[in-house]
C-alpha cells in the first residue's frame, strides 16, 4: 500500500491498479490531465486504449465488464465527453453490466457558475448508475473508489459514475491505497432449494429461463447440468443465448426479436417458470403479455441478485435473491426430479426450434439467413458475436448458434451503435478468438468511426455491414402504423467497402449469396481488421415478411 505524498491523479492511478484494473478506455480531455499523468506511471500494468469518441469508449468498457464480470473502465472529459458517454452507461444499467466511468470536472471553485462544459455529473447521471458522486477531497479517493468497486460488483451488478474536479487531481495527498473490493453476493437459503424441488414434483409442464447478468462459465455448465438431468427446456432471455450451448437437446430458443411464436406459446402454456437471473422485461416477455402481471398466470420461481427487482413486476410464488453463481451452487446439491412426463415436451420444444431455424427464401440476391448460416457453421465454436440493435440483429439471433460462454454481446438496452466498439473490447480481452460484429448500416455509422482504433491497435476483428439503405426497424414500425407514409428513414450511405479501406482495413462487398464464403474466408486471413459489406434487398426487412408483406397487412386492416 503506497502512503507517500501524491497527486490526485497518482492516487487514483494507484488505486486503480490496487483494485486489479488492466485496461482503460478513453478519450483524453484537458479535465483530467492529472489523471493521465499518473497513469503515465502505470503504463506498464494498466493499458490505456485511445478510443475516437466517448459513446464508443464507454461501449468498450461496457462489453469488457460483460465479458470478464470485473468492472469496465472508462475515462472521459466533462460535459460534452460525459453526455456521450451516457449512452454506454445506460446499456451498463439495463445489461446489469458492472462498469465504472470517471469523468472530469470543472475545478472546485468555479463550480455552480455554468463554467466552461460544466455539468452536474451527480443528477445527470443518477437515473442511470448504482452511485454517482463527485471526489472533492484527494485524501477520500481510496475510500470513493472502493465504494465504487463494491458497488458496481455487488448484488445487481452495474455502472458507477465518480466525477473528478480538475483541482482535485492536481491537490496533493498522503493516504494508503484500498485493497481490491470483495463484492457481496447473495445467496438462497437451503430451505428455498428444498421447496423448488417441491414445485418440481408438483410440475406438469415447466419451463426454466436463463438471462440477466452476472454469469461465468462454471454458472452456465452447471444449470445446463441441471436442465440435462431433469429433462427440462431452457429458454434465455434477449441477447442472453450464449447462457447455454444452442446445440444442447434442451435448448430450445431465445426470447427476444421475433421469436419463434411456438416458443411464446410454451411459455403461456407452462405451469412452472423457473427464471435464473433475467428480470423478465419488454423485449423477453413479448411485450410484458406472457405473464399475467403483477400475479402471472404460471407459479413463478424468480431468482435474481437484485433484491429490488423481485417483485417489482412480478409478484412470484418463491422470490429468491440470489446471484446466479451463488444459486447455481446451491442448484448443483438438488436430487433429480423424476422427469419422465416432460421429456417428450422437450424434445417437442426442441424440435420447434430447430425447425425454426431453417433459413426461409428471402426477396434480393443475397439471403442473410444463408450467410448467418454459414458463419455459424464455419466460426470456431469459441468465436464472439457482437451487434448493436436494428431489425437486422433478429436475422443473427435467429440462425446463428453460440456454444459457450461469453460469446455474445448485444445491448439489451436496444443501444445502436454498440457491435463495433464491443468487437473491440472482445479482441482486446481474448485476442486468440475470432471475433465478429453484425451491424446494419444505420447502426454501423453511429460508431464505425472506432475502425480507427481496431487498425491502430492491430485488433483482427470482422465487421458484416448490411446495407440496405433505410434505418430497417423504424421502417418497420412506420409500414406497420402509417403504411406507405414513409418519412425520414431512408440512408445515402458510402461505399462501406472503400470506407473501410480508407481506414486500413480489409474492405469487400457482397453482392450474391453466393460470394459470401470466398469473402469471409479472405476476411479472416487478412491479418488485419476486415469489413464485409452485405448488401441486403430493402424487401428483405424481417425473416419473417417482406417490407410489402407488412404494408399490405397493415392496408387490410
Amino acid at each position: 500500500m503506497t502512503i507517500s505524498n501524491r497527486m490526485g491523479g497518482k492516487i487514483l492511478a494507484d488505486g486503480l491498479k490496487a483494485q486489479g484494473v488492466e485496461l482503460i478506455f478513453g478519450v483524453p480531455g484537458e479535465s483530467y490531465l492529472a489523471l493521465l499523468d499518473g497513469l503515465y506511471d502505470q503504463r506498464e500494468t494498466i493499458r490505456f486504449i485511445t478510443c475516437r469518441q466517448e459513446g464508443g469508449a464507454a461501449n468498450m468498457a461496457e462489453a469488457y465488464g460483460k465479458l470478464t464480470g470485473q468492472p469496465g473502465i472508462c475515462v472521459v472529459t466533462r460535459g460534452p465527453g460525459a453526455a456521450n458517454a451516457s449512452i454506454g452507461l445506460h446499456t451498463a444499467f439495463q445489461d446489469s453490466t458492472p462498469m465504472l466511468l470517471l469523468v472530469g470536472q470543472v475545478g472546485r471553485q468555479m463550480q455552480d457558475r455554468e463554467a466552461f462544459q460544466e455539468v452536474n455529473h451527480g443528477i445527470f447521471f443518477s437515473e442511470m448508475s448504482k452511485w454517482s458522486a463527485e471526489i472533492r477531497d484527494p485524501s477520500r479517493i481510496p475510500e470513493y473508489l472502493n465504494h465504487a468497486f463494491h458497488s458496481a460488483l455487488s448484488g445487481r451488478p452495474g455502472p458507477v459514475v465518480l466525477s473528478l474536479p480538475e483541482d482535485m487531481l492536481r491537490e496533493e495527498a498522503e493516504v494508503e491505497d484500498a485493497p481490491p473490493a470483495i463484492p457481496v453476493q447473495p445467496a438462497p437459503a437451503p430451505e428455498q432449494i428444498k421447496q423448488i424441488r417441491e414445485m418440481l414434483l408438483e410440475a406438469e409442464s415447466p419451463l426454466m429461463v436463463l438471462g440477466g447478468g452476472g454469469w461465468n462459465h462454471e454458472a452456465c455448465r452447471i444449470h445446463t447440468l441441471f436442465a440435462d438431468q431433469q429433462d427440462l427446456p431452457v429458454a434465455v432471455s434477449f441477447r442472453c443465448q450464449d447462457r447455454m450451448d444452442n446445440d444442447h437437446r434442451c435448448y430450445i430458443g431465445d426470447l427476444g426479436i421475433g421469436p419463434n411464436p411456438k416458443l411464446h406459446q410454451l411459455v403461456q402454456d407452462s405451469d412452472l417458470l423457473i427464471v435464473v437471473g433475467a428480470r423478465m422485461g419488454e423485449m423477453t416477455t413479448g411485450g410484458y403479455r406472457l405473464m399475467g402481471i403483477p400475479v402471472p398466470n404460471q407459479k413463478l420461481v424468480h431468482i435474481h441478485p437484485g433484491a429490488d427487482e423481485l417483485g417489482r413486476v412480478y409478484r412470484a410464488d418463491l422470490p429468491i435473491n440470489a446471484s446466479v453463481q451463488q444459486f447455481a451452487q446451491a442448484l448443483s446439491q438438488l436430487e433429480t426430479v423424476p422427469s419422465e412426463g416432460w421429456r417428450e415436451r422437450t424434445a417437442k420444444a426442441r424440435q420447434s426450434y430447430e425447425a425454426f431455424q431453417q433459413p426461409p427464401e428471402a426477396p434480393g440476391n443475397v439471403n442473410f439467413a444463408d450467410v448467418v448460416r454459414h458463419l455459424s457453421e464455419a466460426l470456431p465454436a469459441d468465436a464472439i458475436i457482437t451487434n448493436g440493435a436494428g431489425i437486422y440483429s433478429s436475422w443473427g439471433h435467429r440462425f446463428y448458434r453460440f456454444h459457450k460462454f461469453p460469446s455474445q454481446l448485444g445491448p439489451t438496452s436496444g443501444a445502436m451503435g454498440y457491435g463495433m466498439p464491443a468487437a473491440i473490447s472482445a479482441k482486446l480481452v481474448f485476442p486468440e478468438r475470432e471475433v465478429v460484429c453484425l451491424a446494419g448500416d444505420g447502426c454501423f455509422m453511429m460508431n464505425g468511426q472506432e475502425m480507427a482504433t481496431a487498425v491502430q491497435y492491430g485488433l483482427n476483428l470482422i465487421v458484416l455491414v448490411i446495407n440496405n439503405g433505410m434505418l430497417g426497424t423504424i421502417r418497420m414500425h412506420q409500414e406497420k402504423s402509417y403504411p406507405r407514409r414513409v418519412h425520414g428513414t431512408a440512408l445515402h450511405n458510402p461505399d462501406f467497402a472503400a470506407l473501410a479501406r480508407a481506414y486500413g482495413a480489409f474492405g469487400a462487398k457482397v453482392e450474391k449469396t453466393s460470394d459470401f464464403p470466398d469473402l469471409l474466408a479472405e476476411a479472416r486471413k487478412a491479418g488485419r481488421p476486415a469489413l464485409l459489406e452485405v448488401v441486403v434487398d430493402p424487401e428483405a426487412l424481417t425473416p419473417n415478411a417482406s417490407l410489402s408483406e407488412i404494408r399490405n397487412h397493415a392496408l387490410k386492416n
